[in-house]
């Protein structure tokens, strides 16, 4: 099983989609879409605040 890191080549705000993409070999542009839907049918706090404690809880991949 693949680890979910933050990616650092593939970010736009924190590299959250970006690390899922890579993780699942899925292009992050849909990734994101799906992200922007979800934030806008859940009146944007809930998938935010998910998104901010993604950011702070996936590490970051390790250069070593």
């Amino acid at each position: 099983m693949k680890k979910i890191y933050l990616s650092d080549t593939d970010k736009k705000i924190a590299g959250v989609c970006g690390g899922i993409g890579e993780a699942f070999d899925i292009d992050s542009t849909i990734i994101r879409l799906v992200t922007v839907f979800l934030c806008v049918a859940t009146a944007v706090i809930p998938l935010a605040v998910t998104y901010v404690v993604g950011w702070f809880i996936i590490p970051k991949k390790s250069s070593a």
